[in-house]
């Protein structure tokens, strides 16, 4: 009946709404906030859920290395890649964020040939090369932005910055895995061996909870409300001329709470959780396929949200790096 096929178009769709929620609340919260809120919100959940499946709040058995990675990984994922792909959809918009984050698993690709050595085939290095051509088109469309110039220099640096962090923090991720696992008795992992990764998830999520907090504790003693600079605004952006709202602040803004709930349950939560169910009944190159296809997904919505010009080079362009991310998977 393709139940994979169909949770993965749904994760698709999901990962699509949170991109556009998380462009909303970004603008109107701040980055930072944003983060704040997103990180405090996805540790409760996961605290409630190991607590439920496993009988304690925190992952208390896994070792010391596994903590040591994952917290790493959570810095770089959570903490600085999240930061850099908010602020690429306050700079250019959710649209072009998605498409840059299809270069996260030529990332993950080249630390996991450098970190824990993993062969880069030449499947991947053409992956990569399609992949990358599909951005180029995309990106050199003037027509295809709000303002009809070039995509900002700014934004395409936190693009790519967001995707790093993300492949990066996943190789991360996945040697703290493989530590939790190896630090556990036979009889603890029959028992509790599925939901490792949930308790490595809020292991990273209390190490970008803690850089969010430190970050906002630095930014307020510096100056009580976050600056443009803090936003990664230019001094022409409509929304430059108002300043971030502080925490408590943020949280009267109904709007932006609304929408920052549904970024957080369509993204981190529910996306993430139906993403893990994909892969129990389809093969995993199949699921990650069908799930990258957010950057076409992305267009017609921004279209009627955004105003922002859908033009045929601009599906070209997220149809080629659809297209390369599949290869990843299916050579």
């Amino acid at each position: 009946m393709y139940y994979g096929e169909m949770i993965s178009l749904c994760v698709a769709a999901l990962w699509t709404v949170a991109a556009l929620a998380s462009e909303v609340a970004s603008k109107r919260m701040g980055v930072l906030v944003l983060n704040f809120w997103r990180m405090v919100l996805a540790l409760l959940f996961s605290i409630v859920l190991m607590w439920t499946i496993t009988g304690q709040p925190l992952p208390l058995d896994a070792g010391w290395q596994a903590w040591a990675w994952l917290l790493a990984s959570g810095m770089v994922g959570y903490f600085l890649g999240d930061w850099c792909l908010f602020n690429s959809y306050v700079v250019m918009g959710s649209r072009f964020g998605q498409l840059f984050m299809t270069l996260a698993p030529a990332f993950t690709a080249f630390f996991a040939w450098t970190m824990i050595g993993q062969k880069l085939s030449w499947h991947s290095l053409l992956a990569m090369a399609v992949t990358l051509a599909g951005i180029a088109v995309a990106v050199t469309d003037k027509r295809g932005t709000e303002d009809g110039k070039p995509l900002p220099r700014r934004g395409i640096l936190y693009g790519l910055g967001a995707a790093l962090g993300q492949g990066l923090g996943l190789v991360m991720s996945k040697i703290g895995i493989d530590c939790y696992t190896a630090a556990l008795p036979a009889e603890r992992l029959a028992e509790i061996g599925d939901y490792v990764p949930f308790g490595s998830n809020l292991i990273r999520c209390m190490a970008g909870l803690a850089c969010v907090s430190l970050w906002l504790w630095t930014m307020s003693e510096w100056s009580k409300k976050q600056s443009v600079r803090g936003t990664g605004l230019t001094s022409e952006h409509p929304l430059a001329e108002k300043p971030r709202p502080t925490l408590l602040q943020s949280l009267k803004d109904r709007r932006a709470v609304a929408v920052m709930l549904i970024a957080v349950f369509s993204g981190p939560f529910v996306g993430v959780s139906l993403s893990l169910k994909a892969v129990q009944y389809t093969a995993a190159g199949i699921a990650s396929t069908i799930m990258a296809m957010s950057p076409v997904l992305i267009l017609l919505p921004s279209r009627w949200l955004f105003h922002q010009p859908v033009t045929l080079r601009a599906v070209l362009g997220a149809l080629i790096s659809c297209v390369g991310v599949s290869l990843f998977f299916l050579l």
